[in-house]
C-alpha cells in the first residue's frame, strides 16, 4: 500500500483537485480559476514522467491561461460598461454642446446631476442589469454565459485543425512520444476549449466531452489509472454542466 502511494501520490493529488475543479465549473463558480492555477503546475511533471509530452505542455498553457480566465470573469463586464459608459458621456456631452453654446448648456452637460444621471445604477442596470447577469450565472461584475457565436464556427474549426497538425508534427519530429496523434488531437481542442469556458460560451463543454473522452482512453494506455476515473467522471459531469449552462443563457 505504500509502495502504490509512494508511485501514484501526485495523480491522486491532482484527481482530487480535478473534483473540486469540475464542481466549481458545473457551478460556474470564479475560483475555479485558483484550482485552475494549482492543478496544471503539478500535473506538467505527471505527464512529462510519463510520456505525455503534449499534455505536459498544454498543462504549461492551463497555468498562463487561467489567469486570463480569471481577469475576463471578474472584470470582463465590468470593463465594457465602464467603456459603453465613457463613450456615451462623451456622445452626450457632444450633443449638448453642439445645441447650446450658452454658459448653462455647458453648465448643464459637465455637472454633477447630468454625470450622476449618465453614470448612475439606474443606468447601469439598464445596460448590464444584475438581474440578466445573475440569470446567467454570475454576479453583476462578471461575465454573462452565452451561447457559441456562428460567425465564430468556421474560424474556429480552421485554428483547432492547424494547431492539431502542428502539434502533431512538433510531437512527431523532437519527441518519443508513442501516442502523438491523440496527444495532438486533445492537446488542440483543449486550446479552443479554454478559450470558449474563459468567454463563458455554453458549448465549451462539448469540446471537452471530446477531449474527456480521449484522455481517458490515454491516461488508461499509459497507467495512471485515478486520472482514467477522473477524466471518465469528466464525461458524465461535462454532459450535465452542458445542459446547466444551456438553460442559464436562455434566461440570460
Amino acid at each position: 500500500m505504500t509502495e502504490f502511494l509512494s508511485t501514484h501520490w501526485l495523480d491522486i493529488v491532482t484527481t482530487i483537485l480535478g473534483l473540486i475543479y469540475l464542481v466549481l465549473e458545473y457551478r460556474a463558480s470564479i475560483a475555479l480559476w485558483v484550482v485552475g492555477i494549482v492543478m496544471p503546475a503539478m500535473d506538467i511533471y505527471l505527464y512529462w514522467s510519463h510520456g505525455l509530452y503534449g499534455d505536459a505542455g498544454m498543462a504549461v498553457y492551463y497555468t498562463l491561461a487561467a489567469i486570463y480566465g480569471y481577469a475576463v470573469w471578474k472584470f470582463g463586464a465590468k470593463c465594457k460598461r465602464m467603456l459603453k459608459r465613457k463613450a456615451s458621456g462623451v456622445a452626450g456631452s457632444d450633443k449638448a454642446l453642439d445645441t447650446d453654446g450658452s454658459d448653462k448648456a455647458v453648465d448643464v452637460a459637465g455637472s454633477d446631476k447630468a454625470v450622476y444621471a449618465a453614470g448612475s445604477d439606474k443606468a447601469v442596470d439598464a445596460a448590464g442589469s444584475d438581474k440578466a447577469v445573475d440569470a446567467a450565472g454570475g454576479s453583476s461584475e462578471e461575465l454573462p454565459i452565452t451561447f457559441f457565436p456562428r460567425r465564430l464556427i468556421l474560424r474556429t474549426l480552421g485554428f483547432f485543425l492547424l494547431a492539431w497538425a502542428a502539434t502533431y508534427y512538433v510531437l512527431v519530429a523532437y519527441t518519443n512520444s508513442t501516442v502523438p496523434l491523440l496527444d495532438a488531437f486533445t492537446n488542440a481542442l483543449s486550446f479552443v476549449g479554454l478559450w470558449a469556458l474563459a468567454r463563458k460560451y455554453v458549448e465549451q463543454w462539448l469540446f471537452w466531452i471530446a477531449v474527456d473522452v480521449v484522455c481517458c482512453y490515454l491516461y488508461v494506455v499509459k497507467g495512471i489509472p485515478f486520472k482514467a476515473g477522473l477524466y471518465g467522471l469528466y464525461v458524465v459531469i461535462a454532459v450535465m454542466g452542458y445542459i446547466k449552462w444551456k438553460g442559464l443563457a436562455k434566461k440570460a
